[in-house]
């Protein structure tokens, strides 16, 4: 009795507001004004001040900056179109995400310029974020803009994870694995960063310009070709030759470079964990660095909501299991993607209309793969309502199409720009 009575509480307006109250203040643990402040190094007693970065959260970051710095300063950073926010001092520049485009060159190269001659007075902060990959981006010749282009959107749609593809970033640029650190060389360098990727791994937030590289152009071209992604035969040629090299742990050229996280997913997930537990759900974090095809975890998480539902275990309910990371989609049909709507389309058809079952997923940079939507909702009824329009979800799968199935049913979530990334956010409450 108890059971049916908190599921009858949580029905599908509460458990809709709940997760969405959740997903608020993961992003809010996130916001650049909340954790840039506190991790600002002091000023130079005797040098310039240069701020520079890259990412979905630099045009806002850089405005933190500006607001709790009491010395002067200057810099550029470059954030997505639509992404940028007013500042005084440091210029805003926005380019293309997730494909690099010309404005992200022209702006990577204004950034190099700005930080070279710098002195060992002189201080230098780095803001990163999410995204910083295709924003920073200053292709290695002889690799040229169009060719870094087809190369990320094969990339994009096959499968690689966000380390796979970092690591290719980065052995086909002139700015990033470390690259941009040795040019800051010999004046101090501290990039503050926000992590959107699995491990916050400094070398795959924004491909790692200002840190230590130890992997390899073998390993690029490994990669390239595990995945089948077709490549001009000087690009082959660079990274057969090493030509493509990136600056490896141990180099005097970073001797002088620190980074400081500020933001990460579990952060995010546990602020969400509070919320729950303000409303009397228990909270259970599954990881924050979980990874592979989007469905597959959808499947995997599906089946412990059932487990929870018709035994009891591994939780009780009423409660929640939270997640983060980033998983994939290999694109197959010629829907409108993003890796969150797919995870959310195979919990809903794992589930098959499950009573108790309610959640949320979005990426908490408000853009779902390419779309500006951040994610959706699923309840219990999403199946048969879908039914009644005539959407079959087997078929929505197979195109690839979860933001079209949600918009047509009402439950998308459109947040606009965030302003920061801690990666994806998943929550699925079970109530029983």
């Amino acid at each position: 009795m108890a059971e049916r009575t908190m599921s009858g509480i949580f029905n599908d307006a509460r458990a809709r507001a709940l997760l969405g109250e959740m997903f608020d203040a993961a992003i809010r643990a996130a916001d650049p004004d909340h954790c840039v402040p506190r991790f600002l190094p002091a000023p130079p007693q005797d040098g310039r001040t240069i701020v520079i970065g890259a990412g979905k959260a630099a045009a806002k970051m850089a405005r933190a900056v500006e607001a709790h710095w009491a010395g002067p300063l200057e810099g550029i950073v470059v954030t997505r179109y639509g992404h940028a926010v007013p500042t005084e001092k440091i210029t805003v520049i926005e380019a293309g995400h997730p494909v690099p485009d010309v404005a992200g060159v022209d702006a990577s190269r204004r950034i190099r310029k700005l930080v070279s001659g710098l002195s060992e007075n002189d201080l230098v902060i780095c803001l990163i974020s999410g995204g910083g990959s295709a924003l920073m981006v200053d292709p290695l010749s002889p690799v040229t803009l169009p060719e870094k282009q087809d190369i990320s959107r094969a990339l994009l749609k096959s499968g690689a994870n966000i380390s796979e593809m970092n690591c290719v970033r980065r052995h086909l640029s002139a700015i990033k694995g470390g690259r941009l650190a040795a040019a800051c060389y010999p004046a101090r360098l501290v990039t503050l960063a926000i992590s959107d990727v699995p491990g916050d791994d400094p070398l795959d937030i924004a491909s790692g310009p200002t840190v230590a590289d130890p992997t390899s152009c073998a390993d690029a071209l490994a990669i390239l070709t595990r995945y089948d992604i077709d490549m001009p035969g000087h690009v082959r040629d660079l990274l057969l030759s090493g030509e493509g090299e990136t600056v490896k742990p141990g180099n005097q050229r970073l001797a002088r470079a620190e980074t400081r996280l500020i933001a990460t997913p579990q952060m995010a997930l546990e602020a969400a964990a509070r919320v729950a537990r303000e409303h009397g759900v228990s909270a259970h974090l599954l990881g924050d660095a979980i990874e592979g095809e989007a469905r597959d975890v959808g499947r995997v998480i599906g089946g412990i909501a059932r487990q929870v539902v018709r035994y009891g275990q591994p939780f009780t309910v009423p409660c929640v299991m939270l997640s983060g990371g980033e998983t994939t989609v290999t694109v197959r049909g010629n829907g409108r993607g993003g890796r969150n709507v797919e995870f959310l389309l195979s919990l809903a058809a794992m589930l098959n209309g499950e009573a108790g079952i309610h959640a949320v997923a979005g990426d908490t940079d408000g853009i779902d793969g390419i779309e500006e939507i951040a994610g959706a909702f699923i309840a219990p009824g999403t199946l048969s309502r879908a039914k009644s329009l005539g959407i079959r979800i087997g078929d929505v799968l197979a195109q690839n199409d979860g933001h079209g199935f949600f918009e047509r049913l009402g439950d998308s979530i459109v947040t606009g720009p965030t302003l920061t990334n801690v990666n994806d956010f998943r929550a699925v409450l079970v109530t029983g």
